[in-house]
This record gives structure tokens, C-alpha cells and sequence, in this order.
């Protein structure tokens, strides 16, 4: 059985210690599952095996993989989707819990209350020194087990505020693509099935075998990031926080310069007090909120039209192209020549001009 150390010291131990067993992964699936991301994972250790095998230094391949649930032996995951499981046990190296088909794109509490069984056997499991990761939203299964009290953690863009907001003492990165931390990980949004699958390959087998199933597989060599297919999540019309309403302010009015008494004085209230209640909603600034939706306006356009920076840089209310670049690139992890050239195409009127 996996012992209680860091997931990346455990794979790179086994990755290390020559003629080693199989290592025993355990793909949690549940009722409303994404059965892309179990089969994903599946398919791709699948296919280090294969790999793997045609080496005839290998012996046996490296990973055996079960799709495995609680209670139940057929399992209706998202879209109707049947998939076949055994019974869950803790006698395995690594449990991976993929995401959740959560059907209004957001979290509450009762929605995961449903998944007590399969949040009961993932603490079990862990409990007991098995790591666990988790795909997408797989994280909330994780977070209302304990697993990630106190811990760094990820989960799909779209639902990281959602996780924060649910458990403040999970320390969320909305950005990163998949994070390690005593050993659990979580990695981001749907596709980072295949990059959680891969992490895992190279642990075990080496970055040449990792780099082959990638390669056979067509999946980009390194994505360190969710940063540059982030965009602004869907507006609720039953949103009447006062955080939304300044922020609904501020983006009617995107192109002009920011001023926060005139912000303030537009909400009744002092600078002081404004900046207080709205960090205590949503823990950041206006002014963050305008840059991101600035940002988010100039993707647009970046990816749908012919404009130069320049004049993405006058059109979204900034003066100066460098402090606008730079802004851009730390928001988007690209600069936005780059990510005009690896997103344009979105419009009639995309180019892939500078």
C-alpha cells in the first residue's frame, strides 16, 4: 500500500526502483461522472503500457487500472454515458477522482452532499496512506472529504471562486494546471485529464516513455498553466451582490480611465468602505476586477480581429502599450502577440496580424 509521502516522492520512487510492481490505479466513478476524464486517464496509461511493453526492457507493464465505484457495478456518468466498475477498495497505490457534471456551471452544498458514499471511501483511502488526486471539479469531493484542508489546491477555472468561496481553508489557484501537496493532487479544467495522465507516466516510467505517449497521443508537450483560456464566467441575472453591482459599474465604463472616488461616490460610500465590502466578497479590488475584464476584451479582439496592440491597447482604456503587455502577460501567462498567434481564428475577422 502507498505511503503517506508527497504523490511526486512516491511515483518517483517507483519510477526509480527497477523491477518494482504494477502500480494499482483506482478510477473513482460515480453517477454523473465526466466519463471523458476517467476514460481519458484510463486510455492513456493504457497506452504507456503498450508503449512500456514494446521495450524489451520492460518485464511488465507499469500500470494496471480499474474503473471502480461504491456500491454500485454500473455507473450512469454524465450524458448518459454507462460504464461498467468493480467494487472500490483501498488496496491500491493511487486513487484519481474525476469531475462532476454539475448542470447550472455552479457548486452548492447539497449538490455534493449526493456523493457521501464516494466522499466517505475517498477520506478512507487517505486515511490509510493511499494518495489521491482529482480532475476538475473532482476537487469539491476532495475538499468535503478534508483532504484539502489547508492545502494548495486546483480545480477548473470556472469553478475555482466557487471551491474558494465553499472552503476558505482550501488555498486555491485558480491559474495553475495541477498542484501537489502532501500528497494530493488536483489538476485543472476537463483536458487536464490527459496531463494529470501524463504527470503520472513520467513519475512512473520516465520522461522518455512520458514524452512517446504524448507524442502518440498528439497532446501538447507542456501546458504549465490554465491562465490563457480563462474568461468571464457566465453572468447570473440573480446576482444583486454589491460586489456585482460595482463591478457591472465599472464594466459599462471599461474604457475609461479607473477613478475610485468617482466609484465610490457612485455607490453612496467612502473609498474605505467600498474597498472593504467588496474584497469581502469577492477578496480582491475593483481596480483587479476592471484589469481582468479589460484583459478579457482585448483576447476578444485579439483573437477575432485585425487590430494592431496599439489599438487594443487605446480600445480596452490604456494609454501605454508596455504597462498594457505587461498586464497581459501576467494575467494570461502570453504575451498577446503570442496568444493571438496560438487562439487566433475565433471570427470572421481573425488574422494574425500584430
Amino acid at each position: 500500500m502507498a505511503g503517506s509521502g508527497e504523490f511526486a516522492i512516491y511515483c518517483g520512487d517507483l519510477a526509480t526502483s527497477g523491477g518494482s510492481p504494477q502500480m494499482r490505479v483506482a478510477i473513482l466513478v460515480f453517477d454523473r461522472c465526466l466519463s471523458m476524464e476517467a476514460c481519458t486517464i484510463s486510455d492513456l496509461l493504457l497506452m504507456a503500457n503498450r508503449v512500456a511493453l514494446a521495450g524489451s526492457s520492460h518485464a511488465e507493464a507499469p500500470f494496471r487500472v480499474e474503473m471502480v465505484s461504491v456500491g454500485r457495478r454500473r455507473i450512469a456518468a454524465a450524458g448518459g454515458v454507462e460504464l461498467k466498475a468493480s467494487p472500490a477498495t483501498p488496496e491500491i497505490d493511487l486513487l484519481i477522482v474525476p469531475g462532476v457534471d454539475f448542470a447550472r456551471l455552479e457548486v452548492r452544498q447539497g449538490d455534493i452532499a449526493v456523493f457521501d458514499q464516494e466522499i466517505r471511501f475517498i477520506r478512507r483511502c487517505f486515511a490509510v496512506g493511499v494518495p489521491v488526486a482529482s480532475v476538475c471539479a473532482g476537487a469539491f469531493l476532495l475538499a468535503e472529504a478534508g483532504l484539502l484542508h489547508g492545502r494548495r489546491a486546483t480545480t477548473a477555472w470556472l469553478f475555482a471562486p466557487q471551491l474558494a468561496r465553499l472552503y476558505p481553508d482550501v488555498r486555491v489557484d485558480s491559474e495553475a494546471l495541477m498542484v501537489e501537496d502532501g500528497g494530493v493532487t488536483t489538476a485543472g479544467a476537463f483536458s487536464a485529464a490527459a496531463d494529470l495522465a501524463v504527470h503520472l507516466v513520467r513519475r512512473r516510467g520516465g520522461t522518455t516513455l512520458a514524452r512517446r505517449v504524448a507524442g502518440l497521443a498528439l497532446l501538447a508537450p507542456s501546458r504549465e498553466s490554465q491562465a490563457p483560456y480563462v474568461e468571464a464566467p457566465p453572468v447570473r441575472e440573480r446576482e444583486v451582490r454589491f460586489s456585482a453591482r460595482v463591478e457591472q459599474w465599472l464594466i459599462q465604463r471599461y474604457h475609461e480611465p479607473y477613478d475610485l472616488p468617482r466609484l465610490a461616490a457612485a455607490f453612496h460610500c467612502s473609498t474605505r468602505t467600498l474597498l472593504r465590502r467588496f474584497n469581502h466578497e469577492v477578496g480582491t479590488t475593483p481596480l483587479a476586477c476592471l484589469q481582468r475584464h479589460r484583459v478579457e476584451v482585448a483576447k476578444g479582439l485579439l483573437r477575432s480581429s485585425s487590430l494592431t496592440v496599439a489599438e487594443i491597447t487605446e480600445r480596452v482604456g490604456y494609454r501605454d502599450v508596455a504597462t498594457f503587455c505587461a498586464l497581459f502577460g501576467r494575467l494570461v501567462r502570453l504575451s498577446p502577440a503570442a496568444y493571438r498567434r496560438q487562439f487566433a481564428g475565433d471570427g470572421p475577422g481573425a488574422t494574425r496580424g500584430r
